[in-house]
């Protein structure tokens, strides 16, 4: 939302303050929401829940760039062909030229800005800047027409982009108010399984792993080469009496 304010010559400053609170604040949005999509979901299933919510993220990423872009354009139509035809007609550029130029679809110049490219000879025509005063040439084919130009369709473009971007992320913030509180999945015993789950043997496969490991009697001895006595009858050690 501070985006929306920032004007067009702004300072370094103010821009890297509104992003470090962007990040700070995206930062508090996505975790505990991530980690209570993980919570919602058995154990067992939580790769498959990190997966669908990784994949819907970058979907949305992707559909958001469309959609930003989309709106863009839908800003730059409506404010750049007026701004195109004024700063032509300043430098001399005959007027029906002007109004063809201003008629262009504002993609070309929106991808020129992004690039640093100045379109404007493309534009007009090497036929028609050269029938121009040579100081109105240097100007518009110079390093400060284009951007100067471009500058507040492109800000109008950005407000409207950045309207949109603010709407969405209240929704978002709205949803994410009304998720409840913190939420852990209930396996059905009132607590999550904690450590390796233990080994089960089947019926008729062989002797549990209790009794794979015999605990001699009580009163049996131990022979003098390290083997259990046998018989409660033999008290001492090595089979011997007492």
């Amino acid at each position: 939302m501070a985006l929306i304010f920032l004007p067009v010559n702004f300072e370094y400053w103010q821009f890297a303050i509104i992003t470090l609170l962007s990040g700070i604040g995206s930062g508090m949005f996505g975790a505990p929401n991530r980690s209570a999509i993980m919570n919602a979901v058995p154990a067992s299933e939580r790769g498959a829940a990190s997966g669908v919510a990784g994949t819907v993220q970058n979907a949305g990423s992707s559909l958001s760039i469309g959609v930003f872009f989309s709106l863009m354009i839908v800003g730059l139509a409506s404010t750049l062909p007026d701004a195109l035809r004024t700063g032509l007609t300043a430098h001399h550029v005959p007027a029906g030229v002007a109004d063809q130029v201003a008629q262009l679809p504002p993609v070309g110049s929106l991808f020129a800005a992004f690039l640093g490219y100045n379109p404007i000879q493309s534009l007009l025509g090497s036929d028609t800047l050269s029938q121009l005063p040579q100081a109105d040439q240097d100007a518009l084919v110079g390093k400060e027409f284009f951007p100067q130009l471009i500058s507040d369709a492109f800000h109008h473009g950005l407000v409207v982009v950045f309207t949109v971007a603010a709407a969405m992320s209240l929704v978002g913030a709205v949803a994410s108010l009304f998720r409840g509180k913190r939420y852990v999945h209930d396996d059905g015993t009132g607590t999550e399984p904690v450590g390796a789950p233990d080994a089960v043997v089947e019926e008729g496969e062989g002797p549990s792993v209790a009794a794979a490991a015999p605990v001699p009697s009580e009163g049996a001895g131990v022979g003098a080469g390290g083997t259990h006595g046998l018989g409660a009858d033999a008290p001492g050690v090595g089979g011997s009496p007492a």
